[in-house]
């Protein structure tokens, strides 16, 4: 199976964790022994976004922001792509072509964001599209999607299964900004919603998540 995995930025870059990173590393070896080819996309988290506003207070445009949120972005990714050792490609990926070739290669993907105006998890959403990924997991800071923010409002309630067009009705944010923080990026889902991509979103805290998705169990919230 073709797998995208997509380890957001809350998890494990706000602050940064070395141990979940070391964890998440051992699980996407045992995905490429059970031979699934994979690629991983990881966001730059709050990093990113001290980044992000000092770019604002320089009074530097968005297009700028974007462009120095996605390196931090990428230093994860290399963080994470060294972690690996020689499972992964030797370089980062930085375009949709890399993907390709890293995947022929029989090597796992390593990537961060791809260009300014869109998230990493349009990011992580155009490569499943590009390679006809069956499977994209996001790991979170939250236990899946919920009808509301679960931080904010108390009477929130986690949605185990819910469709592409039920999600659109859970968003707070339409459109991108540099920074945009919420459980999924709405361009990514019209990708998904497009190719048909299973979508499950889970606690990103608990790595073993990731398999129990992969094994199509019960976990998180998945959208199809």
């Amino acid at each position: 199976m073709r797998i995208v995995l997509r380890i957001g930025g809350s998890v494990v870059a706000s602050p940064v964790n070395t141990e979940l990173l070391k964890k998440y590393a051992n699980i996407v070896r045992k995905l490429k022994k059970q031979n699934h080819e994979i690629a991983v996309i990881l966001g730059g988290g709050s990093l990113a976004r001290e980044f992000i506003l000092l770019a604002k207070k320089l009074g530097l445009e968005m297009q700028t922001q974007d462009e120095i949120a996605i390196s931090v972005s990428r230093l994860f990714a290399q963080l994470f792509l060294e972690t690996l050792g020689n499972l992964a490609c030797k370089k980062v990926a930085l375009t949709l072509k890399d993907v390709t070739i890293c995947l022929k290669n029989g090597k796992i993907v390593v990537m961060g964001g791809l260009k300014p105006g869109i998230t990493t998890d349009a990011v992580a959403a155009l490569v499943a599209e590009h390679v006809n990924s069956e499977l994209l997991v996001k790991g979170t800071d939250q236990e899946g999607i919920y009808t509301k923010d679960p931080r904010k409002y108390s009477d929130a309630v986690k949605l185990d299964h819910l469709s592409f067009d039920d999600l659109q009705s859970v968003f707070s944010e339409s459109q991108h900004k540099a920074g945009i923080h919420q459980i999924i990026d709405p361009e990514a889902v019209k990708i998904l919603k497009r190719k048909r991509v299973k979508l499950f979103v889970v606690n990103g805290f608990k790595p073993k998540n990731i398999l129990l998705a992969v094994q199509g169990k019960r976990v998180g919230t998945v959208v199809e």
